[in-house]
């Protein structure tokens, strides 16, 4: 008889991955077209530096006449459809994990920007915005007295 460690996270790991599966199955069913009853929602990237702040976000299979920008002084929101491509096939099973379907994304800002100045650049996929800080948001130094 071999004697191992319990390791009580394997278990729970294992658990979640399990329930993840079931959510899964439940979340998306398919609808007669094989559309995804659940949009997905894009991944995003936020770079803040002292003149501006930019957003990428992953939209792979989107054509850029698909997406809605839209931007306040606050926020930005981005919204879109992956269409479903129809296939006709003779022969074979075809299982796709791919999201379709509408979605839309409203990232709030750290800081208020310039919304008349956005600049949006779509390329191999990935969504890249410029977004110009509000001249009152710019990095000011600010002194700051130490009571002791």
């Amino acid at each position: 008889m071999v004697l191992g460690l319990w390791d009580p996270f394997r278990e729970i790991n294992e658990i979640q991955r399990e329930m993840n599966r079931m959510f899964d199955r439940l979340a998306a069913p398919r609808t007669a077209t094989g559309e995804s009853g659940l949009a997905f929602l894009p991944a995003v990237e936020m770079h803040d530096d002292p003149e501006a702040i930019t957003l990428k976000l992953e939209l792979p299979g989107i054509d850029a006449s698909d997406l809605d920008i839209q931007a306040t002084a606050e926020a930005v929101s981005i919204s879109g459809e992956r269409r479903f491509e129809k296939r006709t096939e003779d022969k074979g099973v075809t299982r796709s994990e791919f999201r379709y379907g509408r979605f839309q994304r409203v990232i709030p800002l750290p800081n208020r920007i310039q919304h008349d100045q956005v600049k949006a650049e779509y390329k191999n996929g990935i969504l890249t915005l410029t977004l110009p800080k509000a001249e009152s948001e710019r990095a000011q130094l600010v002194k700051v007295n130490v009571v002791s």
